[in-house]
């Protein structure tokens, strides 16, 4: 966490609410956090900031850090609690747990999206993410979830062209990520992702799922750490 050490002040107002982060970080961000109460998350460029309420802690990241160095700090959350599932996994649900991680790149995915350079430009938030990140895996947290390999979502784009996407700002969209229920997160060049009501894309209607990939992104971190610590995902 940047700044000149870790405290922590009340937030004058919010019973049960208090701020971890820098003196300079906490605040910043104060006068932004009236009317917030259970389970809330807060972001101050370039840093992060923790939020403690009632409902325990919750760090959220900063989107307007967007980078490699976000990704990294993203995937590493992610991965530590997908351990601490996986560690008790087989003695709760009396079966062995699957594959679940967050992959980094490769030099498959390099040159997929390099080959796939024109079906991907204007996707630069994506394209940040498949520079660190390869595909996510998680067939045990909740139904399962899934953030594509580029070269999945290449060959999809190639087979079945884009998604018809009619309220975004771009109207053909990109498949990138998956539940296990069949639920698709499509994504478009004004950066949105949006989410499939039914598991077809026969006549779909979508719901927008976040304004941006880091959102979003951050928003899967948080289903994933609540579903470690309270077995449900919350909305996605």
């Amino acid at each position: 966490m940047r700044g000149g050490g870790l405290g922590r002040w009340g937030d004058q107002g919010l019973p049960g609410v208090r701020l971890v982060g820098s003196h300079v970080e906490v605040s910043r961000i104060q006068a932004g956090m009236r009317g917030l109460h259970h389970s809330a998350s807060t972001t101050h460029a370039g840093s992060w900031v923790c939020v403690e309420s009632d409902g325990g802690m919750i760090r959220a990241m900063d989107q307007l850090s967007y980078s490699t160095a976000w990704l990294s700090r993203w995937r590493d959350e992610v991965t530590d609690a997908v351990s601490s599932l996986v560690l008790t996994f087989e003695e709760t649900n009396g079966y062995e747990p699957g594959t679940n991680e967050v992959r980094l790149a490769g030099k498959e995915d390099s040159r997929a999206v390099r080959d796939g350079g024109r079906e991907l430009q204007g996707f630069e938030d994506l394209l940040t993410f498949y520079e660190s990140i390869g595909e996510v895996v998680l067939p045990d947290v909740g139904n399962g979830f899934f953030v594509h390999s580029p070269c999945d979502v290449l060959h999809r784009l190639a087979e079945e062209g884009p998604v018809s996407l009619p309220e975004a700002d771009d109207p053909h969209g990109m498949v990138i990520a998956s539940n296990g229920g069949g639920i698709l997160y499509v994504a478009d060049r004004g950066g949105a992702i949006y989410r499939s009501r039914t598991a077809s894309l026969d006549g779909a209607e979508f719901d927008k799922a976040a304004d941006h990939l880091p959102q979003f992104l951050d928003r899967v971190r948080r289903c994933v750490v609540r579903f470690v610590e309270t077995g449900e995902t919350g909305d996605l």
